[in-house]
């Protein structure tokens, strides 16, 4: 398999709109955790600053995006929060799941997100929530967590 490069030699994990019919049954064997961006946005944004808040969600995401690329595969954001919105993350992880990814993990770098939140999700990363703990460097904590996740399933 082409290894997945994006602007300045940086690797990626692999995008939804990289997979086709084709190559899907023969990838989905390593590709079983599909990673979920929640933007949060309330619309009250100015350009400004939900650009910002997009950047922020990027670079979280680098956190997974880079180390874990071979193994996940990134969905379209949800970009508005809101009344309702976490029943639909809900309900979309539970799609998800039912398409044929193993995990699920939701990613938000301004929303203070819990596992309870989403329960259909396997792991939720919220930036705030991580920066909270204090328990050293958030890429160390998200390498864990998700290393963590993979290694109790495959116990199971």
């Amino acid at each position: 398999m082409e290894k997945l490069t994006y602007g300045k030699g940086r690797m990626y994990s692999m995008k939804f709109s990289e997979v086709d019919e084709q190559t899907w049954p023969d990838l989905q064997l390593y590709y079983d955790t599909c990673v979920i961006p929640y933007t949060g946005l309330t619309g009250k944004e100015t350009p400004w600053e939900a650009t910002s808040s997009l950047e922020r969600l990027r670079d979280f995401m680098d956190l997974v995006e880079i180390p874990f690329k071979g193994r996940v595969v990134t969905y379209p954001a949800m970009q508005y929060g809101g009344e309702g919105m976490l029943k639909s993350l809900n309900d979309i992880c539970h799609n998800v799941k039912s398409a044929g990814f193993t995990y699920v993990i939701v990613m938000t770098a301004d929303i203070e997100l819990d596992q309870q939140d989403i329960p259909e999700s396997a792991l939720v990363l919220s930036q705030p929530r991580i920066s909270a703990r204090g328990e050293g460097p958030i890429s160390v904590t998200i390498t864990n967590l998700i290393s963590e996740l993979w290694q109790n399933s495959d116990q199971a």
